[in-house]
C-alpha cells in the first residue's frame, strides 16, 4: 500500500510539472501572438540548394526592423513541452517587444533542415547565405546581430570573419568550442587542452548526433506541410540514458561511442586528428589568421570549460584587428558561473559547493543597449556606461571593471615550488615560496593510467554525470600520494589574483611520454580548499603542436603549461595552493604513457614521474596580483 501511495504521488508530481511547463509555454506563445507576426518553418535556401528550417518572429509594424539571428543545432520546435522551446519563445518575445525581428534557424542536417550535419554548422557559407537572405526581406532594415550561448555562439566567429556587410554586431556567450588556434593556445574547439583530449565532446556527441537512419522529410516539402508535420513529429531523438562516468572509462578511446551504441562517424574522424591536423583548419572553427570585422560583446565565465581561450580571443581581436573601429568596439563580461549559466546567478550564487555571493548582472539591459547601438543606430549611452571589461572577483564577491584584461594594475609575481622531496599529498612538505630553492630535492610520484586521479569539480561542460563542475573542497583528493601539494604560508594580508596564471615545471620520467596537470586552489583557515582553474600538458607537445618530441629516461625537461585564468581574492589568513599530478580523469583523457597513438590502445604502462625545483630547475607559478 505504501509503495502504491508513493507511486501515485510521484505520478501526480510528474503530471503537475508537465502541466506547469505546458502552461508556461502556452503563456509565452500567447504573449508572442499578441505582438508578433510569426512565420514558422520557412525553408531558407542556401547556394547549393539545401534549405534550412527557420522560424521568424517580427513586430507587427510596417517599418523595417533589424534582426537578431540565432543559429543552433538544438531543437526549437514550438510544439511540445521542452525547455529549449520555451526558452526560444521567451527570447523571441524579448526581441520583438524591443522592436527586433528574431530569427532562429537549425544548422543543416538538424531536425527539419535539409542536408548532412557537421559540428559548428559548416559550411561557413550557410551563415553568409542566411545573412544575404535576411537582408533582402522587405521587412528588414539590413542590420543583423548574432546572439547565443554555447553551440549558438561557437559558429559566430568564423562566420564573422567572412565579413558580410549586414553582420553589424555579435554577442557570443560561452563560445570556446568555436576557438581553434589563438597565439600559443591550440585547443581546436575544446577538443584539446595542452595536446590532451578533453572528453566533453565524447559525451556531447552521444547525446546530440542524430542517427543516419532518422526519419527525413521528402525534398521539396512545402511550408504548409512542414508546419503540419511539426505538430506530429518532433524529429527529436532521445538516446538511451548512459552512465557516462562508466562509459568514458572504456578503452580504446576510439571505441567509446561504439561501446554504448552511439552514432560515431563524426567522432571517428575527430578522435584520430592530432592537434595540428590540417582538417582542423577546414571546418567552422575560428583561427587567429582570420580577420574579425564585427563589433563584439563577449561573455565568458570562470568555471566554463575554455575560459583562457575565450579571454585570449577577446585580447586578440581587440589588439590585432586591422580596423581601429573594430578594435575599439570589443567588450567583455566574465561571470563566476558554469557554462552558459549567467542568468542563473542569484543573490547567493552557489558554484559547485562554494557560495560566491550576489553575482547578478543586468544582462538583458546591456545586450539590448548594444544591439540598439549597432542595429538601430541609436546614439545611446552604452559606451559611456559600460566598462570595457566587467569581471567578477570571487572571495570579495563583487563585480569590478577594467579597461584591459588582465587589469592594468596586475603584476606578475613568481612563486617557486619547494620541498624536502616529499610533497606527496597535503600531509607532505610541499611549499610555495617567493625565493628559488637552491638544492634540488625532486618530488616523485607514480602515475598509473589504470588508476587515474579522478576529476572533482572544475571548469567543465557537457560530460553528463561523469564530472560535476564548479568549486569543490579538494581536501579528500589531496590525501592521494599521486598528487603533489604545494602551499604558501598563511597570508598576512589579502591579495587579489586577476588575470592569466602561468606555470613552468621541470620534469623527468621513466617513460617516453606522459602528462602533467596543475590546479590552483584557495585554502581557507578551516582547511577547505576550493579549486579555481586547472590545466594539463602532454609532454610530447612541449615544443609545439606541429611536432612530437619524446622524452629520454631520467632527463629533465622544461614544460610550460597552458595558462589558467581567474579573478579571486585570497583573504587574510588564507593560503595559495597548487596541486600537480599526471591525470585529471575524465575531464581529460588518460595518457597511457606508451608514446603510441593513445586513442587505439587498451593497455597503459606505469610512469614514475618527478618534479624538479632548484636554482637550476626553477619550477614555478606566476600569479597576476593586483597592487593598489
Amino acid at each position: 500500500m505504501k509503495k502504491r501511495v508513493i507511486l501515485i504521488f510521484s505520478t501526480l508530481a510528474c503530471f503537475f510539472t508537465i502541466t506547469s511547463n505546458l502552461h508556461a509555454q502556452d503563456e509565452i506563445l500567447n504573449k508572442l501572438n499578441d505582438i508578433a507576426i510569426i512565420n514558422q518553418k520557412v525553408m531558407m535556401p542556401m547556394r547549393d540548394g539545401i534549405r534550412l528550417a527557420t522560424d521568424i518572429y517580427r513586430p507587427k509594424t510596417d517599418k523595417k526592423v533589424p534582426i537578431i539571428f540565432s543559429r543552433t543545432p538544438y531543437n526549437f520546435n514550438s510544439w511540445g513541452d521542452g525547455k529549449q522551446r520555451t526558452r526560444t519563445a521567451q527570447q523571441a518575445y524579448e526581441a520583438v517587444k524591443r522592436g527586433y525581428a528574431y530569427v532562429v534557424q537549425n544548422e543543416r542536417g538538424r531536425y527539419f533542415s535539409e542536408g548532412e550535419w557537421d559540428i559548428l554548422g559548416v559550411p561557413l557559407t550557410d551563415g553568409y547565405d542566411a545573412f544575404t537572405w535576411m537582408k533582402n526581406q522587405s521587412w528588414s532594415n539590413g542590420k543583423i546581430g548574432t546572439y547565443g550561448c554555447s553551440s549558438t555562439a561557437e559558429w559566430q566567429m568564423a562566420v564573422a570573419a567572412l565579413d558580410h556587410p549586414s553582420h553589424a554586431a555579435m554577442v557570443p556567450q560561452g563560445f570556446g568550442a568555436g576557438v581553434g588556434r589563438v597565439g600559443d593556445i591550440n585547443e581546436q574547439g575544446n577538443w584539446y587542452r595542452g595536446g590532451v583530449e578533453q572528453m566533453l565532446f565524447f559525451s556531447w556527441l552521444y547525446g546530440v548526433e542524430q542517427d543516419k537512419f532518422k526519419p527525413r522529410i521528402p525534398a521539396g516539402a512545402t511550408q504548409e506541410d512542414l508546419i503540419r508535420i511539426s505538430r506530429f513529429y518532433d524529429l527529436a531523438p532521445e538516446n538511451p540514458r548512459v552512465d557516462m562516468a562508466e562509459a568514458l572509462k572504456h578503452l580504446p578511446l576510439q571505441d567509446i561511442l561504439k561501446n554504448i551504441n552511439g552514432k560515431k562517424e563524426i567522432f571517428d574522424k575527430m578522435i584520430r586528428r592530432k592537434p595540428n591536423d590540417p582538417d582542423w583548419f577546414k571546418g567552422g572553427i575560428y583561427h587567429d589568421n582570420m580577420e574579425i570585422g564585427v563589433p563584439s560583446f563577449w561573455f565568458a565565465s570562470w568555471y566554463d570549460v575554455s575560459i583562457t581561450p575565450n579571454l585570449k580571443l577577446f585580447n586578440h581581436v581587440r589588439n590585432n584587428s586591422k580596423d581601429a573601429t573594430i578594435r575599439d568596439n570589443q567588450y567583455l563580461v566574465i561571470a563566476p558561473t558554469l557554462h552558459c549559466a549567467y542568468t542563473r546567478a542569484t543573490e547567493n550564487t552557489i558554484v559547485g559547493e562554494r557560495n560566491v555571493g550576489d553575482a547578478r548582472l543586468n544582462y538583458s539591459e546591456q545586450i539590448y543597449a548594444w544591439f540598439d547601438l549597432w542595429l538601430k543606430g541609436e546614439q545611446n549611452d552604452f559606451k559611456a556606461k559600460t566598462p570595457r571589461v566587467q569581471y567578477y572577483t570571487m572571495g570579495i564577491n563583487k563585480w569590478q571593471s577594467s579597461d584591459t584584461w588582465p587589469p592594468e594594475k596586475s603584476k606578475m609575481t613568481t612563486f617557486y615550488l619547494n620541498s624536502g622531496g616529499n610533497a606527496n599529498s597535503f600531509f607532505g612538505d610541499g611549499k610555495l615560496m617567493a625565493k628559488k630553492p637552491k638544492k634540488d630535492n625532486p618530488d616523485s610520484f607514480t602515475y598509473n593510467p589504470m588508476q587515474p586521479v579522478p576529476s572533482y569539480g572544475g571548469n567543465v561542460c557537457c560530460t553528463g554525470n561523469a564530472v560535476k563542475g564548479g568549486a569543490f573542497d579538494q581536501q579528500q583528493m589531496e590525501t592521494r600520494n599521486d598528487i603533489l601539494v604545494y602551499t604558501s604560508d598563511v597570508l598576512k594580508e589579502g591579495i587579489e589574483v586577476s588575470g592569466f596564471i602561468e606555470s613552468t615545471l621541470y620534469v623527468s620520467s621513466d617513460v617516453k611520454d606522459t602528462d602533467f596537470t596543475i590546479k590552483i586552489i584557495d585554502v581557507s583557515p578551516d582547511g577547505k580548499a576550493y579549486n579555481l582553474d586547472e590545466t594539463i600538458q602532454r609532454v610530447r607537445y612541449r615544443e609545439g603542436y606541429d611536432k612530437e618530441v619524446f622524452m629520454e629516461k631520467g632527463k629533465v625537461y622544461k614544460v610550460d603549461l597552458t595558462p589558467m585564468s581567474t579573478s579571486n581574492y585570497f583573504k587574510k589568513g588564507h593560503r595559495i595552493r597548487i596541486e600537480i599530478s599526471s591525470s585529471n580523469f575524465p575531464r581529460f583523457a588518460r595518457n597511457l604513457n606508451t608514446g603510441g597513438n593513445n586513442y587505439d590502445e587498451t593497455e597503459g604502462i606505469i610512469a614514475h614521474n618527478k618534479i624538479h625545483h632548484s636554482s637550476r630547475y626553477p619550477s614555478q607559478i606566476k600569479l597576476p596580483i593586483i597592487t593598489n
